[in-house]
C-alpha cells in the first residue's frame, strides 16, 4: 500500500482542524495541535494522531453529509489509503522519518455531529461502516510530516 499526506490539520481545540503545509510530530502529536476535551478521550500517547482519507470523505459527502479534510478532527487527511485496510499494529511510514503505529478505531462523538444530516455520526462508526472510520496512532519514530508526504505500510 502506497499513498500520500494529502492534508495536514491541527487547531487549538476543537474542529474543524484547519490545514497547515508542516509540522513536528512528537509522542504526543502534532506540533500546534490541541484538543478541547482531555484523555481518555482524546490524546495521549495512544491516541496521538488522528487519520482520515480522502476516500472515506467522498463516499461520506456523496451520502449528503459534510465532509472535507479535518472537519471530522482527523490531524492527517490520507490520499491512496482506505481506512478499511488497516488495524491496530499496522505501521505507517511517512515521509522521511515519521513512523507511526494504528492503536484503535476513533469513535464519532457529538462535537462533529453538526456536519452529519440528522446529527447521524454513526455513519462514520467502525461498527457500522468500518471502511470510513476514523484511527488512532502512536508515534513510533518522531519527525516532520508535510503535505504531499509518502505514505507506506512498514512490514517487517
Amino acid at each position: 500500500m502506497t499513498g500520500r499526506v494529502a492534508h495536514v490539520n491541527v487547531s487549538r481545540g476543537g474542529v474543524p482542524k484547519l490545514p497547515i503545509a508542516e509540522t513536528w510530530v512528537g509522542r504526543l502529536g502534532l506540533e500546534g495541535d490541541g484538543h478541547n476535551e482531555p484523555e481518555p478521550m482524546h490524546g495521549g500517547p495512544d491516541q496521538a494522531v488522528s487519520l482520515y482519507s480522502m476516500e472515506s470523505l467522498a463516499r461520506v459527502a456523496a451520502d449528503g453529509h459534510q465532509a472535507f479534510p479535518g472537519a471530522f478532527g482527523e490531524n492527517l487527511t490520507l490520499e491512496g489509503v482506505e481506512m478499511g485496510s488497516l488495524a491496530a499494529g499496522d505501521r505507517l511510514a511517512i515521509g522521511d522519518e515519521l513512523v507511526i503505529e494504528m492503536t484503535k478505531h476513533a469513535q464519532p462523538c457529538q462535537t462533529i455531529a453538526h456536519w452529519f444530516k440528522g446529527r447521524r455520526i454513526a455513519r462514520i462508526s467502525a461498527t457500522i461502516h468500518p471502511e470510513d472510520a476514523r484511527w488512532y496512532a502512536r508515534v513510533v519514530q518522531e519527525g516532520r510530516v508535510r503535505e504531499g508526504d509518502p505514505v507506506q505500510r512498514v512490514v517487517d
